[in-house]
């Protein structure tokens, strides 16, 4: 399930609204005989691509899928659970069932009541990780929001001059351009837009094409070819967006944190002190010490170069909410 959760992260930010899927189809000899992932604009779905390749070779087969099988038809292709039964592998593994109302559950059924075994649950947590976008549009309605800082030991993102190129070094710039490539959208605040005229694309060897669509947070006007938020809370009219990634500025950081819409942080930090300056983000809304404890949970470290990266997921628990429907 590592591969296929692994598979699926390759589309990640270029499936939308669809879910980054991946899938694995392993012979009755353990031989590998069909693999892939969804395609970019959401179909062919990962199990199609599979099936494809593995031909007659996937009769009696096991599959490996991120996430259950579709079981709706759609204008754009079959569904999958439908597309597995006509193949007959003998057994299916599923990581995640699938919250889209239109599966939820009947994709298993389906492949169960065409005498296939069915699986659920093995990887399901590294699965959760990699289609988080998607079923965060599915619990809140919104899409899964990462909030990046690139800071100094003390918090601070820029000199009191606003001076701020560059406090990391060039490894962490570059995990900052993996991270944009595996986004639908990346957003800026006004300010930030200003002072800097950022490119927001992903400027990585082999990635070029992975840059994702460029959203402002102001109150003004909108900007030719930026997609425009008045408010954090517009984030929930982004049907079409799985992952959102928020780059600055201090304000804008803010003001997300303040909205309570910021599901996993990046925290890269340079060895550099710099004192009195720009902090990263203001006051949030927090009274009290006690009320800051157990909101976010450290998930991973990482050296990059002579910095560091700190990922933070925050700690919450969502109820099911309806979510615009993939196709």
């Amino acid at each position: 399930m590592a591969q296929v959760v692994a598979l699926g992260e390759r589309a990640r930010g270029r499936t939308a609204p669809n879910p980054n899927v991946g899938c694995v189809i392993v012979g009755p000899g353990g031989r590998l005989v069909g693999s892939g992932c969804t395609q970019p604009g959401g179909r062919p779905h990962a199990e199609a691509v599979a099936l494809e390749e593995a031909g007659e070779a996937a009769r009696g087969s096991t599959v490996y899928v991120t996430l259950e099988p579709c079981a709706h038809e759609s204008r754009r292709g079959p569904a999958c659970a439908d597309l597995l039964v006509r193949a007959k592998p003998a057994r299916v593994v599923i990581a995640l069932g699938d919250p889209d109302p239109r599966t939820d559950g009947r994709g298993a059924d389906r492949l169960r009541a065409a005498g296939i075994e069915v699986e659920v649950g093995p990887g399901a947590e590294s699965a959760a990780r990699s289609v988080a976008g998607f079923l965060s549009r599915f619990r809140r309605g919104r899409p899964w929001i990462t909030l990046k800082l690139a800071m100094s030991i003390d918090g601070k993102i820029a000199l009191p001059s606003g001076e701020s190129r560059w406090i990391t070094g060039e490894d962490a710039r570059a995990d900052v351009h993996r991270e944009r490539a595996r986004a639908d959208m990346i957003l800026v605040g006004r300010g930030t837009y200003l002072a800097d005229k950022p490119r927001l694309d992903v400027r990585l060897p082999g990635l070029e094409d992975c840059s994702p669509r460029r959203a402002l947070l102001t109150r003004g006007e909108a900007v030719d070819g930026w997609v425009r938020l008045g408010s954090p809370e517009e984030v929930h009219g982004l049907h079409d967006v799985n992952d959102l990634l928020v780059e600055g500025g201090s304000a804008t950081a803010t003001a997300f944190l303040i909205a309570d819409l910021v599901d996993r942080m990046l925290i890269y930090r340079a060895p550099i002190l710099i004192g009195e300056g720009k902090s990263s983000v203001g006051y949030i809304g927090l009274d009290r010490i006690a009320d800051a404890h157990r909101r976010w949970q450290l998930v991973e470290t990482r050296a990059l170069g002579i910095d560091r990266l700190e990922v933070y997921e925050r700690v919450r628990e969502d109820a099911p909410k309806s979510a615009r429907e993939s196709g």
